[in-house]
Protein backbone atom coordinates (compact mmCIF):
# COMPACT_ATOMS: atom_id res chain seq x y z
CA UNK A 1 0.00 0.00 0.00
CA UNK A 2 0.70 3.35 -0.86
CA UNK A 3 2.48 5.48 2.15
CA UNK A 4 1.24 8.89 1.21
CA UNK A 5 -2.18 9.85 1.04
CA UNK A 6 -3.59 13.23 -0.51
CA UNK A 7 -5.76 15.50 1.42
CA UNK A 8 -8.34 17.54 0.10
CA UNK A 9 -5.80 20.92 -0.11
CA UNK A 10 -3.87 18.45 -2.52
CA UNK A 11 -0.96 18.41 -0.34
CA UNK A 12 0.40 14.77 0.21
CA UNK A 13 0.93 13.81 3.46
CA UNK A 14 2.19 10.43 5.21
CA UNK A 15 -0.80 8.77 6.82
CA UNK A 16 -1.23 8.38 10.45
CA UNK A 17 -2.46 5.35 10.29
CA UNK A 18 -1.41 2.32 7.74
CA UNK A 19 -3.63 -0.56 8.08
CA UNK A 20 -2.15 -3.52 5.10
CA UNK A 21 -3.64 -6.63 4.97
CA UNK A 22 -4.83 -6.94 8.47
CA UNK A 23 -6.84 -10.24 8.54
CA UNK A 24 -8.24 -11.81 11.88
CA UNK A 25 -8.87 -15.53 12.67
CA UNK A 26 -10.20 -17.10 15.95
CA UNK A 27 -9.40 -20.45 17.04
CA UNK A 28 -12.84 -21.89 17.46
CA UNK A 29 -14.57 -25.77 18.36
CA UNK A 30 -15.36 -26.06 14.97
CA UNK A 31 -12.35 -24.49 13.31
CA UNK A 32 -10.65 -20.95 12.78
CA UNK A 33 -12.96 -19.20 11.43
CA UNK A 34 -12.10 -15.72 9.61
CA UNK A 35 -13.19 -12.39 10.17
CA UNK A 36 -11.18 -10.54 8.76
CA UNK A 37 -9.52 -10.96 5.58
CA UNK A 38 -7.23 -8.66 4.02
CA UNK A 39 -8.42 -6.01 5.33
CA UNK A 40 -6.17 -2.56 3.87
CA UNK A 41 -6.89 1.51 4.50
CA UNK A 42 -5.20 4.56 5.48
CA UNK A 43 -6.01 7.50 7.88
CA UNK A 44 -4.61 10.82 6.92
CA UNK A 45 -3.90 13.77 9.60
CA UNK A 46 -6.92 15.25 10.82
CA UNK A 47 -9.32 12.78 8.08
CA UNK A 48 -12.14 11.27 9.00
CA UNK A 49 -12.86 7.89 7.20
CA UNK A 50 -15.66 5.87 7.92
CA UNK A 51 -16.01 1.81 7.85
CA UNK A 52 -19.55 1.02 6.75
CA UNK A 53 -21.66 -2.39 6.46
CA UNK A 54 -24.13 -5.05 7.68
CA UNK A 55 -23.64 -6.40 11.34
CA UNK A 56 -21.29 -9.42 11.83
CA UNK A 57 -19.26 -7.91 8.40
CA UNK A 58 -16.09 -7.44 10.55
CA UNK A 59 -16.47 -3.48 10.98
CA UNK A 60 -15.68 -4.19 14.87
CA UNK A 61 -13.48 -6.49 14.86
CA UNK A 62 -11.26 -4.55 12.63
CA UNK A 63 -10.67 -1.92 14.84
CA UNK A 64 -10.59 -3.50 18.11
CA UNK A 65 -7.28 -5.79 16.28
CA UNK A 66 -5.13 -2.63 15.90
CA UNK A 67 -3.72 -2.26 19.76
CA UNK A 68 -4.61 -6.04 20.29
CA UNK A 69 -8.12 -5.21 22.12
CA UNK A 70 -9.36 -9.04 20.95
CA UNK A 71 -9.27 -12.00 23.37
CA UNK A 72 -6.70 -14.91 23.29
CA UNK A 73 -8.11 -16.85 20.73
CA UNK A 74 -7.36 -14.72 18.11
CA UNK A 75 -4.61 -14.71 15.33
CA UNK A 76 -3.99 -11.48 14.07
CA UNK A 77 -1.53 -11.17 11.04
CA UNK A 78 -0.71 -8.11 8.86
CA UNK A 79 0.65 -4.48 9.19
CA UNK A 80 -0.58 -1.68 11.46
CA UNK A 81 1.54 1.21 11.58
CA UNK A 82 0.67 4.01 13.65
CA UNK A 83 3.07 7.26 12.75
CA UNK A 84 5.67 4.53 11.46
CA UNK A 85 5.56 1.89 14.43
CA UNK A 86 4.52 -1.36 13.84
CA UNK A 87 1.42 -2.30 16.45
CA UNK A 88 1.08 -6.12 15.14
CA UNK A 89 3.39 -7.97 17.02
CA UNK A 90 4.19 -5.58 19.23
CA UNK A 91 5.03 -6.20 23.57
CA UNK A 92 1.91 -6.02 25.59
CA UNK A 93 3.66 -2.57 27.28
CA UNK A 94 3.81 -1.10 24.52
CA UNK A 95 0.54 -1.73 23.39
CA UNK A 96 -0.92 -0.66 26.62
CA UNK A 97 1.19 2.39 26.23
CA UNK A 98 -0.39 3.41 22.53
CA UNK A 99 -3.68 2.54 23.91
CA UNK A 100 -5.43 6.08 25.07
CA UNK A 101 -2.49 8.13 24.21
CA UNK A 102 -1.82 7.41 20.46
CA UNK A 103 -5.00 5.43 19.85
CA UNK A 104 -8.53 5.69 21.42
CA UNK A 105 -12.11 4.19 21.46
CA UNK A 106 -15.47 5.16 21.87
CA UNK A 107 -17.22 1.81 22.20
CA UNK A 108 -20.62 0.69 21.47
CA UNK A 109 -23.36 1.39 24.46
CA UNK A 110 -21.86 3.72 26.75
CA UNK A 111 -23.99 2.97 29.75
CA UNK A 112 -22.22 -1.15 29.66
CA UNK A 113 -18.65 0.38 29.09
CA UNK A 114 -18.99 3.56 32.32
CA UNK A 115 -18.52 2.11 35.43
CA UNK A 116 -21.74 2.46 37.34
CA UNK A 117 -20.06 2.89 40.87
CA UNK A 118 -17.56 5.73 40.21
CA UNK A 119 -18.32 9.30 39.05
CA UNK A 120 -17.58 10.11 35.70
CA UNK A 121 -14.93 12.80 36.62
CA UNK A 122 -12.88 9.64 38.15
CA UNK A 123 -13.22 7.70 35.01
CA UNK A 124 -11.74 10.65 33.36
CA UNK A 125 -9.51 11.58 36.02
CA UNK A 126 -7.55 8.07 35.65
CA UNK A 127 -6.93 8.20 31.98
CA UNK A 128 -5.19 11.13 32.70
CA UNK A 129 -3.49 9.76 35.83
CA UNK A 130 -1.95 6.91 33.96
CA UNK A 131 -0.93 7.92 30.47
CA UNK A 132 0.00 11.68 31.69
CA UNK A 133 0.89 11.56 35.22
CA UNK A 134 -1.01 14.37 36.62
CA UNK A 135 -1.58 14.94 40.24
CA UNK A 136 -4.82 14.40 41.43
CA UNK A 137 -6.34 17.97 41.36
CA UNK A 138 -5.03 18.86 38.00
CA UNK A 139 -6.53 16.01 36.75
CA UNK A 140 -9.84 16.80 37.93
CA UNK A 141 -9.46 20.34 36.51
CA UNK A 142 -8.42 18.82 32.96
CA UNK A 143 -11.85 16.38 33.29
CA UNK A 144 -14.13 19.69 33.94
CA UNK A 145 -12.43 21.24 30.78
CA UNK A 146 -12.92 18.11 28.86
CA UNK A 147 -16.67 17.66 29.84
CA UNK A 148 -16.83 21.38 28.43
CA UNK A 149 -15.41 20.92 25.33
CA UNK A 150 -17.50 17.82 24.12
CA UNK A 151 -20.58 20.47 25.25
CA UNK A 152 -21.63 18.79 28.48
CA UNK A 153 -23.19 21.97 30.37
CA UNK A 154 -21.83 22.84 33.90
CA UNK A 155 -18.97 20.16 33.61
CA UNK A 156 -18.08 21.42 36.67
CA UNK A 157 -20.96 19.92 38.37
CA UNK A 158 -21.36 17.01 36.32
CA UNK A 159 -17.84 15.76 36.81
CA UNK A 160 -19.21 14.47 40.30
CA UNK A 161 -22.06 13.02 38.74
CA UNK A 162 -22.59 8.77 38.13
CA UNK A 163 -23.49 7.32 34.97
CA UNK A 164 -27.00 6.90 35.94
CA UNK A 165 -27.49 10.12 36.52
CA UNK A 166 -26.35 11.25 33.06
CA UNK A 167 -28.71 10.52 29.87
CA UNK A 168 -27.84 8.96 26.96
CA UNK A 169 -26.31 11.63 24.81
CA UNK A 170 -24.07 12.81 28.08
CA UNK A 171 -23.03 9.32 28.73
CA UNK A 172 -21.67 9.47 24.91
CA UNK A 173 -20.33 12.95 25.47
CA UNK A 174 -18.26 11.76 28.27
CA UNK A 175 -17.18 8.58 26.64
CA UNK A 176 -15.14 10.94 24.24
CA UNK A 177 -14.21 13.61 26.90
CA UNK A 178 -12.28 10.57 28.35
CA UNK A 179 -10.92 9.09 24.63
CA UNK A 180 -9.50 12.82 23.96
CA UNK A 181 -8.28 13.12 27.13
CA UNK A 182 -4.76 12.42 26.15
CA UNK A 183 -5.24 14.01 22.48
CA UNK A 184 -4.88 10.57 20.68
CA UNK A 185 -3.57 10.83 17.39
CA UNK A 186 -6.25 8.37 16.36
CA UNK A 187 -10.11 8.57 17.58
CA UNK A 188 -11.70 5.12 16.95
CA UNK A 189 -15.86 5.55 17.30
CA UNK A 190 -17.73 2.24 17.41
CA UNK A 191 -21.33 3.53 16.39
CA UNK A 192 -20.79 6.54 18.64
CA UNK A 193 -24.64 7.40 17.17
CA UNK A 194 -26.50 4.10 18.23
CA UNK A 195 -30.10 4.18 19.83
CA UNK A 196 -29.83 8.29 20.41
CA UNK A 197 -32.41 10.22 18.94
CA UNK A 198 -31.71 12.70 15.72
CA UNK A 199 -31.13 15.87 17.32
CA UNK A 200 -28.71 14.03 20.08
CA UNK A 201 -27.07 12.33 17.20
CA UNK A 202 -26.34 15.33 15.42
CA UNK A 203 -24.80 17.07 18.79
CA UNK A 204 -22.65 13.92 18.86
CA UNK A 205 -21.59 14.09 15.20
CA UNK A 206 -20.71 17.82 15.78
CA UNK A 207 -19.21 17.24 18.92
CA UNK A 208 -16.65 14.90 16.65
CA UNK A 209 -16.19 17.12 13.54
CA UNK A 210 -15.23 19.99 16.16
CA UNK A 211 -12.41 17.86 17.63
CA UNK A 212 -11.37 16.76 14.38
CA UNK A 213 -10.99 20.61 13.99
CA UNK A 214 -9.67 21.68 17.13
CA UNK A 215 -7.05 19.28 18.00
CA UNK A 216 -6.54 17.63 14.00
CA UNK A 217 -7.37 14.43 15.56
CA UNK A 218 -7.59 11.73 12.82
CA UNK A 219 -11.35 9.93 13.31
CA UNK A 220 -11.99 6.03 12.32
CA UNK A 221 -15.92 5.71 12.26
CA UNK A 222 -17.56 2.81 11.96
CA UNK A 223 -21.16 2.75 11.42
CA UNK A 224 -24.35 0.69 9.58
CA UNK A 225 -25.71 4.31 8.98
CA UNK A 226 -25.37 6.09 6.08
CA UNK A 227 -26.88 9.37 7.02
CA UNK A 228 -24.31 9.27 9.89
CA UNK A 229 -21.50 8.82 7.12
CA UNK A 230 -22.55 11.44 4.97
CA UNK A 231 -22.52 13.80 7.62
CA UNK A 232 -18.82 13.05 8.96
CA UNK A 233 -16.74 11.51 6.45
CA UNK A 234 -14.10 12.21 4.03
CA UNK A 235 -13.40 8.41 2.82
CA UNK A 236 -15.26 5.28 3.01
CA UNK A 237 -14.76 1.89 3.29
CA UNK A 238 -17.39 -0.41 2.81
CA UNK A 239 -16.69 -4.16 4.44
CA UNK A 240 -19.05 -7.39 3.77
CA UNK A 241 -18.14 -10.56 5.03
CA UNK A 242 -14.70 -9.38 6.59
CA UNK A 243 -13.67 -8.13 3.24
CA UNK A 244 -13.12 -4.44 1.92
CA UNK A 245 -15.38 -4.50 -1.28
CA UNK A 246 -14.90 -0.87 -2.23
CA UNK A 247 -13.39 2.08 -1.21
CA UNK A 248 -13.62 6.04 -1.96
CA UNK A 249 -14.26 9.47 -1.15
CA UNK A 250 -17.61 10.21 -0.06
CA UNK A 251 -19.15 11.81 -2.41
CA UNK A 252 -18.17 9.59 -5.11
CA UNK A 253 -19.39 6.66 -3.27
CA UNK A 254 -23.00 8.16 -3.45
CA UNK A 255 -22.67 9.31 -6.60
CA UNK A 256 -21.41 6.47 -8.62
CA UNK A 257 -21.19 3.25 -6.32
CA UNK A 258 -19.38 0.38 -8.41
CA UNK A 259 -20.26 -2.80 -6.05
CA UNK A 260 -23.63 -4.08 -6.38
CA UNK A 261 -23.61 -4.43 -2.15
CA UNK A 262 -22.90 -0.57 -1.98
CA UNK A 263 -25.63 0.33 -4.29
CA UNK A 264 -27.86 -2.50 -2.37
CA UNK A 265 -27.01 -0.85 0.89
CA UNK A 266 -27.91 2.83 -0.72
CA UNK A 267 -31.12 2.00 -2.10
CA UNK A 268 -32.13 0.50 1.15
CA UNK A 269 -31.71 3.61 2.99
CA UNK A 270 -34.75 5.79 3.56
CA UNK A 271 -34.86 9.00 1.41
CA UNK A 272 -37.51 11.76 1.72
CA UNK A 273 -40.48 11.31 -0.63
CA UNK A 274 -39.48 8.00 -2.16
CA UNK A 275 -40.56 6.11 0.93
CA UNK A 276 -43.94 7.55 1.11
CA UNK A 277 -47.43 6.16 1.65
CA UNK A 278 -47.06 1.91 0.91
CA UNK A 279 -43.72 1.86 -0.62
CA UNK A 280 -41.32 -0.59 0.70
CA UNK A 281 -37.57 0.09 1.67
CA UNK A 282 -35.65 -2.21 -1.03
CA UNK A 283 -33.96 -4.82 0.41
CA UNK A 284 -30.92 -6.85 -0.67
CA UNK A 285 -32.03 -10.74 -0.62
CA UNK A 286 -30.36 -13.51 0.82
CA UNK A 287 -28.23 -13.49 4.22
CA UNK A 288 -24.52 -12.85 5.26
CA UNK A 289 -22.10 -15.83 4.30
CA UNK A 290 -21.51 -17.89 7.61
CA UNK A 291 -18.22 -16.45 8.27
CA UNK A 292 -16.52 -20.36 8.73
CA UNK A 293 -17.75 -21.68 5.53
CA UNK A 294 -16.41 -18.77 3.17
CA UNK A 295 -16.21 -19.60 -0.52
CA UNK A 296 -12.78 -18.63 -2.22
CA UNK A 297 -15.08 -16.37 -4.58
CA UNK A 298 -16.78 -13.60 -4.24
CA UNK A 299 -18.62 -13.64 -0.60
CA UNK A 300 -21.63 -11.60 -2.65
CA UNK A 301 -22.23 -13.55 -5.26
CA UNK A 302 -25.53 -15.45 -3.94
CA UNK A 303 -27.03 -12.32 -3.39
CA UNK A 304 -25.83 -10.26 -6.35
CA UNK A 305 -28.09 -9.91 -9.66
CA UNK A 306 -25.19 -9.65 -11.53
CA UNK A 307 -23.18 -12.51 -10.55
CA UNK A 308 -21.61 -14.86 -12.95
CA UNK A 309 -19.47 -18.36 -13.19
CA UNK A 310 -16.54 -15.97 -12.69
CA UNK A 311 -17.95 -14.11 -9.35
CA UNK A 312 -18.69 -17.95 -7.78
CA UNK A 313 -15.48 -19.47 -8.37
CA UNK A 314 -12.61 -16.86 -7.57
CA UNK A 315 -12.19 -13.69 -5.62
CA UNK A 316 -11.80 -10.45 -7.48
CA UNK A 317 -9.19 -7.90 -5.62
CA UNK A 318 -9.77 -4.48 -4.87
CA UNK A 319 -8.51 -2.54 -7.67
CA UNK A 320 -9.28 1.15 -9.30
CA UNK A 321 -12.67 1.04 -11.43
CA UNK A 322 -12.89 1.57 -15.21
CA UNK A 323 -13.78 5.16 -14.84
CA UNK A 324 -10.50 6.15 -13.25
CA UNK A 325 -12.55 8.49 -10.75
CA UNK A 326 -9.54 9.91 -8.48
CA UNK A 327 -9.98 13.06 -7.10
CA UNK A 328 -8.86 15.08 -3.64
CA UNK A 329 -9.93 12.11 -1.69
CA UNK A 330 -7.50 9.19 -3.71
CA UNK A 331 -8.83 6.80 -5.95
CA UNK A 332 -12.14 4.84 -6.13
CA UNK A 333 -11.65 0.93 -5.25
CA UNK A 334 -13.75 -1.86 -6.21
CA UNK A 335 -13.26 -5.46 -5.29
CA UNK A 336 -16.26 -6.91 -8.16
CA UNK A 337 -15.78 -8.71 -11.38
CA UNK A 338 -18.32 -7.14 -13.12
CA UNK A 339 -18.12 -3.14 -11.54
CA UNK A 340 -21.95 -1.23 -11.74
CA UNK A 341 -19.58 1.29 -14.25
CA UNK A 342 -21.17 5.02 -14.19
CA UNK A 343 -24.50 3.77 -13.60
CA UNK A 344 -26.92 6.34 -11.94
CA UNK A 345 -27.19 5.96 -7.91
CA UNK A 346 -29.93 3.75 -6.78
CA UNK A 347 -31.22 6.79 -4.44
CA UNK A 348 -30.55 9.86 -3.57
CA UNK A 349 -27.99 10.86 -0.74
CA UNK A 350 -28.72 10.31 2.32
CA UNK A 351 -28.33 12.98 5.32
CA UNK A 352 -29.04 13.44 8.27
Amino acid sequence: MSTAYRTSDSVATAPVLDVTDLSVTFRTESGPVSAVDSVSLTLAPGEIVGIVGESGCGKSVTAMSLVGLLPGSARITGSVLLEGKELIGAKPAALRAARGRDIAYIFQEPMSSLNPVLTVGRQITEVLQVHERLSRRAARERAVELLGLVGIPSPRERVRHYPHQLSGGMRQRVMIAMAVACRPKVLVADEPTTALDVTVQAGILDVLRGLRDRLGTSILIITHDLGVMADVADRVVVMYAGRVVERAGIEELFLRPQHHYTAGLLAAAPTPGRHAGSHRLQEIPGLVPVLSEQPDACTFAERCEAASATCRSSAPALEPVALGATGAQGPHLVACWHPRGDAPPPARKVTS
